[in-house]
């Protein structure tokens, strides 16, 4: 089997709308080979150029037409070539978690690294560094936290949060308990709610 037929093996193994990079492939060949088969794959159209180092396979909708790579998949891909970590911020954790209508209008997300701007296309992604205890917290709890944390210690009721406890997985409700340290003080008996504990008091 080929190097190019290895990496396009891999990649209709993962989600569709995976994103990768070269590092994704280390173990299949040598960097160089590796950037060369990509480059073969773009050519013949089997693999499609998303931006400098980043790329998809192409997808089409019978209605929509060629399918764009997404921010989410975008950012992931990045953050695992650099081995850097993500939180989705605030404003777009409430609307993600339906505790928010409000779409954001900047593409934003938390990382452990420094400040920078991705452009890809007509989009500008945007990397905003945070302090580690913000970080620290598993993909989901930190994604409640956030959401919580948008909306204010004022305007968090068990009303307002108890879609949450259907939403998220057991797992996910176990980690959030052991994540609690993580979150401020005030937070702590929403969390225990959303986990499945009685309301607060």
């Amino acid at each position: 089997m080929s190097l190019s037929d290895k990496i396009l093996q891999r990649l209709r193994r993962a989600r569709p709308e995976r994103v990768f990079t070269r590092s994704d492939f280390l173990g299949l060949g040598s960097t160089d080979a590796i950037g060369m088969a990509i480059q073969r794959l773009v050519k013949v159209g089997k693999l499609r150029r998303v931006a400098r180092g980043l790329y998809e396979l192409p997808r089409t909708h019978p209605l929509l037409g060629e399918l764009s790579a997404t921010s989410d998949a975008i950012a992931e891909a990045i953050a695992r070539r650099d081995g850097i970590r993500l939180q989705t911020t605030e404003a777009a954790a409430a609307n993600l978690l339906h505790l928010s209508e409000q779409v954001p209008a900047r593409i934003v997300y938390d990382t452990d690294s420094r400040q920078r701007t991705v452009k890809v296309g007509g989009r500008t992604i945007e990397f905003r560094e945070r302090s580690r205890r913000k970080m620290a917290a598993g993909r989901t709890s930190g994604l409640v936290i956030a959401g919580l944390r948008s909306l204010g210690k004022n305007h968090v009721t068990p009303e307002r949060v108890a879609p949450l406890r259907k939403l998220l997985k057991p797992e996910d409700r176990r980690r959030l308990l052991r994540d609690l340290r993580f979150a401020p003080a005030w937070m702590h008996p929403h969390l225990r709610f959303i986990a499945g504990e009685e309301k607060p008091t």
